[in-house]
C-alpha cells in the first residue's frame, strides 16, 4: 500500500480519530480475538496498526511473547512508540513497513491482524498473499473490513446520504474497494489459507462515539475528496457541519460501516 492510495488522512490530526474509532471498536474487536485464542506466547503482527491501540491489545494478551505493529505513517508510529512506553508495555515494537513490500526473511507470526488495510489497496490478493507468507506453521490470520454499503442511520439524512457518496466516490477514485467486506473469504481461499472462518459486526448506537464516527471520517477524508474535486470547499464543510448535528441529536441513530470479520489458517 502507499500513502498515495489511502483515502483518510493521518499523522496526528489522524490520530484522534483512530484513538476514537479503537474505543468504538475494541468490544467487537476483543470478542473477536476471544473466539480465534491469542496464546498467552503468541508472535503477533498488527498490519496497518496506526497509533497502535490493537497492537498495545495483542502484547497483553500475549504477555510471554511480542506483539509487531507496522504502519507507513511515521508520524502515527513515533506517537505509537510514546504510548506505548507511557503504559509500560514492554513486548512490543513498531516499525515502518509496507504490506506489499516485505522482505524475504522477516520474521514468522502465529498471529497476523489486519484491520481496515485491505480496503485501502488496489490489489487486495496481493496483500493477503504476502501476508500469508509471514504466518509462522499453524499460523492464523485475522482479517475485519468494511462494506460501506451497510452504513446506515436514523431517520433519513442528506448529509449522511451525502457523506457515503462522497467516501464510496472518493475510494473508487484511488482504485480502493469500500466494500470489500463480502470479499474477503473469498480472499482467504485465494490466499490458499484453510478453516475459515467469518462474522459479522456493527457497531450502531443513539448516543457516545460511535456517532461521532461518520462526521470525524468526513473530516478526514476532506483533502482526497477536494483533491479528487469531488465538492467544493464551501459544501463539504455545510455536509459537515450537517453531520455533526445530525450525529449529537437526540433521538437520531447512526452506524459504523458494516464489518466482515474473517479468519484462516496457514495449515
Amino acid at each position: 500500500m502507499s500513502i498515495s492510495t489511502y483515502v483518510i488522512r493521518g499523522g496526528l490530526a489522524g490520530r484522534e480519530r483512530l484513538r476514537i474509532l479503537a474505543r468504538v471498536m475494541w468490544p467487537t474487536t476483543k470478542a473477536l480475538f476471544d473466539r480465534i485464542g491469542v496464546a498467552d506466547t503468541a508472535r503477533c503482527l498488527d498490519v496497518g496498526c496506526g497509533g497502535g491501540d490493537v497492537t498495545v491489545e495483542l502484547a497483553r494478551l500475549a504477555p510471554n511473547g511480542h506483539a509487531t505493529g507496522i504502519d507507513l505513517d511515521e508520524i502515527e508510529l513515533e506517537l505509537a512508540r510514546s504510548e506505548a512506553a507511557a503504559a509500560g508495555i514492554s513486548n512490543v515494537v513498531y516499525r515502518r513497513e509496507d504490506v506489499l513490500e516485505m522482505p524475504r526473511d522477516a520474521a514468522r507470526y502465529d498471529l497476523i491482524y489486519v484491520r481496515f488495510v485491505l480496503t485501502h489497496l488496489a490489489d487486495p490478493a496481493k496483500g493477503l498473499a504476502a501476508l500469508r507468507e509471514r504466518l509462522a506453521p499453524d499460523g492464523v490470520i485475522v482479517v475485519e473490513d468494511i462494506d460501506y454499503s451497510g452504513h446506515f442511520c436514523y431517520p433519513d439524512s442528506a448529509a449522511f446520504t451525502r457523506y457515503l457518496e462522497l467516501y464510496t466516490q472518493v475510494a473508487a477514485s484511488r482504485g480502493c474497494d469500500p466494500n470489500i467486506g463480502p470479499r474477503l473469504p473469498a480472499l482467504m481461499r485465494a490466499a490458499t489459507l484453510k478453516n475459515i472462518g467469518m462474522n459479522v459486526v456493527q457497531p450502531a448506537g443513539i448516543s457516545g462515539e460511535v456517532k461521532m464516527m461518520a462526521p470525524i471520517t468526513l473530516e478526514a477524508i476532506a483533502d482526497s475528496v477536494l483533491k479528487a474535486g469531488l465538492a467544493t470547499v464551501e459544501e463539504l464543510n455545510e455536509t459537515v457541519d450537517d453531520l455533526y448535528a445530525f450525529a449529537s441529536a437526540d433521538g437520531t441513530l447512526l452506524s459504523l460501516p458494516r464489518i466482515i470479520q474473517t479468519w484462516g489458517h496457514r495449515s
